[in-house]
Formats: C-alpha cells, sequence, structure tokens
C-alpha cells in the first residue's frame, strides 16, 4: 500500500478493542487536529468521523498489528496502541523523522522475566525490550522491511509477546532509532507524582485502565501498590527538596 498523507496516527484494533481506539483518535483530535487517523479494524460499524481512513483487516488474531502496521498510508506513521490518551499537541514528533528511522520507547518492566526474554541471540541489558505500544517510523525500505520481518519473526518465535521479536531485529538492524523520553509513554498513574512542574510535560498517557474501563480487561485492584514516592522513601529514605 502506497503512502498518501505526509503524516498519521495508526491504529490495529480488533473486536471491542476499536471502540478504545475511537476514544484514543478523540485525543488526537483534540490536541493534534491537523494530524491524519487511519485504522485497520475488522469492524463493520465504526463512525467514519473518528477515522480518516478505516481499512479491513480480514483474518483477525490477537496481535493483527504486526501484519498491518507495514501497511500504513501516512509518509511518516506513528502507531499507537488503544489504551493510550494524548494530552498535549504531539505534531512535533514526526520531526524526529527527519534525523531518525524510527523512534520506540522502553518497556517499562525492562527487569521482568517475561520482558527480558531472548529469542535467538543475547542482546546486552542495556539495550532492553521496547514498548510496541508507541512507534514512530518512516517509510523507507529498511524500515518497511524490518516491519514486515515482525510479522514474519512473530509468527515463528512463539512468544506470546511481540515485543521479544522486535527488540532483536531492532538490535540486528541498521536503523537509526530514536528512544522516546518516559513522557510520550507513561504507564502508570504514578509517575507523574514524581515530576515537578516544568520538569517533563506529559504527553503520551498509556493505561491498562483504558481498556478496563471499557470492559475490555478486568481491573486492577485498588491500592495494590503504594505510591512510588511512599516506596522509595521506605526503602531508600528518598525525600523531596
Amino acid at each position: 500500500m502506497s503512502a498518501t498523507h505526509d503524516k498519521g496516527v495508526l491504529f490495529v484494533a480488533t473486536g471491542d478493542y476499536a471502540l478504545a481506539a475511537q476514544e484514543a483518535a478523540a485525543s488526537i483530535r483534540k490536541h493534534s487536529p491537523g494530524i491524519g487517523i487511519q485504522i485497520f479494524t475488522d469492524r463493520q460499524d465504526l463512525p467514519a468521523g473518528h477515522f480518516d481512513h478505516i481499512s479491513p483487516i480480514p483474518n483477525p488474531h490477537m496481535r493483527s498489528k504486526v501484519d498491518f502496521i507495514s501497511h500504513s498510508l501516512f509518509e511518516r506513521t506513528l502507531y499507537l496502541d488503544t489504551d493510550i490518551r494524548i494530552v498535549e499537541d504531539i505534531s512535533e514528533m514526526f520531526t524526529l523523522l527527519d534525523r531518525f528511522d524510527i523512534a520506540v520507547a522502553h518497556a517499562h518492566l525492562r527487569n521482568h522475566p517475561s520482558t527480558s526474554q531472548l529469542w535467538r541471540c543475547p542482546i546486552p541489558e542495556s539495550f532492553p525490550q521496547m514498548n510496541g505500544g508507541i512507534i514512530l517510523f518512516k517509510n523507507t525500505p529498511a524500515v518497511m522491511q524490518l516491519l514486515a520481518d515482525w510479522s514474519t519473526a512473530y509468527k515463528e518465535a512463539g512468544f506470546a509477546k511481540d515485543q521479544v521479536t522486535l527488540r532483536e531485529l531492532l538490535w540486528l538492524s541498521d536503523l537509526r532509532i530514536a528512544t522516546l523520553p518516559p513522557e510520550y509513554n507513561i504507564r502508570y498513574e504514578k509517575h507523574l507524582k514524581v515530576w515537578r512542574e516544568h520538569e517533563a510535560r506529559p504527553r503520551i498517557l498509556h493505561y491498562a485502565r483504558y481498556h478496563s474501563d471499557l470492559g475490555l480487561t478486568p481491573k486492577a485492584p485498588v491500592n495494590r501498590w503504594k505510591s512510588w514516592l511512599e516506596r522509595a522513601r521506605s526503602l531508600f529514605g528518598t525525600k523531596r527538596d
């Protein structure tokens, strides 16, 4: 599929996850109204107002994004998972692709056994797994080949997580890779408590509750952990100035 627009956001969502994509798209319309939005989905009943382009998924599976991410209509694409909200204009992100081929954020649980799994070759921990929910990339032959290889690798490797194979493919590639800072992939609300005003401006919230609030996944137990600050203070005696 050839690109038809300079820049845009891409969603790949099957079943009721397309409803979550609508909510995510609404946040983009609010904060970055000039950005095009495309969705690949198996749903036939989505209102066109949320998306500029609705493209079909003929044979959906749990990780359909690995099959369709390379079919973006845009020259510069920001792929987003559906449990995401934009809270500030993100147009400037696409400028990264003037100097880089692809931009990703580190996976939050970098040292968890399921996140540090390896596929075919050893990789140093200092090149951790990347979060597959926010991927900014340019339509070049090398990037498109990596994304096509990702689809094949995911199916061959047999891991539940698609990020295991993505990590190795990025490690072995010659692509110019930019690492997005944490404010572009905020996974937990507790992290917002760490920043003072002007230290960092949140841009993209990536919360599991955006799925659980729609009944797509179970709700996490309330008060499962202490806040980040409380735990840090109890373990290390950390104090804020």
